[in-house]
């Protein structure tokens, strides 16, 4: 018995001191009265963390959504405007933040084109950000995995959205910084303890977050998107399955529970979890 002791001892150290994980010292599903803050770029990029959401709302925890593109340009429908576009994937989203039980008024979106993060201006989409960290003041902040040494690969928005968070999240804690906002705008300095990072090299992930309770409601939010995952894709016929080929809405429920996480049958949604100041969120050792 000792030995087996030592031995799983052993592999932890090395299991930390290898992948460098960490874990919160209470559970995702236990947390309770923490301001959370997801960065996305599309409005359905917070989808990957919906069951999550959903738990931490009934958790009571305060939760606010910042998007940074208005997804004006997710379509393959000819028929279909950059501004049409824009609104159809606003109301989706809020559509889906109602399901989970998420306040419109928590919802920001900083109206930038779909697919041009990387030209658009890094110090005017940061100062936006630290504004919002400042004034929401949140505990947790959920956002696209900006990687170990900052080299994981995402779609551009994706890959743009990541490092412009992680650039905000370090400019918000110091007081010098975008201090127009600190003196004209009645905010102070604020250092966020906790991440919850999505997307990324699945290796990378270290926490999974038990969404068993809330998976029906996850798929049902996730159908809200469907500009993006029926054939209003080609296709758009507006927001009700109704107006669809006959078993659209079953296409699309299947299609979704496919594409969910499961462990020994349960389903989960996998985050890297870190906690500590920002210059250390991008350190580790590369793995292949």
């Amino acid at each position: 018995m000792k030995n087996y002791t030592i031995k799983i001892l052993i592999l932890t150290i090395f299991i930390n001191c290898r992948f460098g994980f960490s874990q919160p010292e209470i559970p995702v599903e236990k947390w309770k009265g923490k301001t959370v803050l997801l960065v996305g770029a599309h409005p359905d990029d917070d989808y990957m963390s919906h069951g999550t959401l959903a738990l931490l709302n009934e958790n009571e925890n305060d939760i606010f959504i910042l998007t940074l593109t208005t997804g004006n340009v997710g379509t393959k429908d000819l028929k279909i405007s950059k501004s049409d576009l824009s609104k159809i994937r606003k109301e989706e989203q809020l559509n889906a933040m109602k399901i989970l039980g998420l306040n419109e008024e928590n919802y920001i979106n900083l109206g930038y084109d779909d697919g041009r993060l990387e030209f658009a201006n890094k110090e005017e989409i940061i100062a936006k950000i630290v504004y919002y960290i400042r004034k929401i003041r949140p505990d947790i902040l959920m956002s696209f995995d900006p990687g170990y040494n900052y080299q994981v690969w995402h779609k551009s928005d994706h890959r743009a959205a990541a490092y412009l968070s992680a650039d905000a999240v370090r400019a918000a804690e110091w007081h010098l910084m975008y201090d127009g906002q600190i003196i004209f705008d009645d905010l102070k300095a604020h250092a966020i303890p906790e991440f919850l990072f999505y997307g990324g090299n699945p290796d990378d992930k270290n926490t999974n977050v038990n969404i068993e309770i809330y998976f029906e409601k996850k798929i049902l939010s996730g159908s809200k998107y469907i500009s993006q995952w029926s054939s209003g894709w080609d296709n758009y016929l507006g927001s009700n399955y109704k107006n669809y080929p006959d078993g659209e809405k079953e296409r699309v429920f299947k299609w979704l529970r496919k594409k969910t996480k499961f462990i020994d049958g349960i389903p989960v949604e996998q985050f890297r979890y870190y906690k500590g100041i920002p210059d250390r969120m991008g350190h580790g050792k590369r793995r292949n």
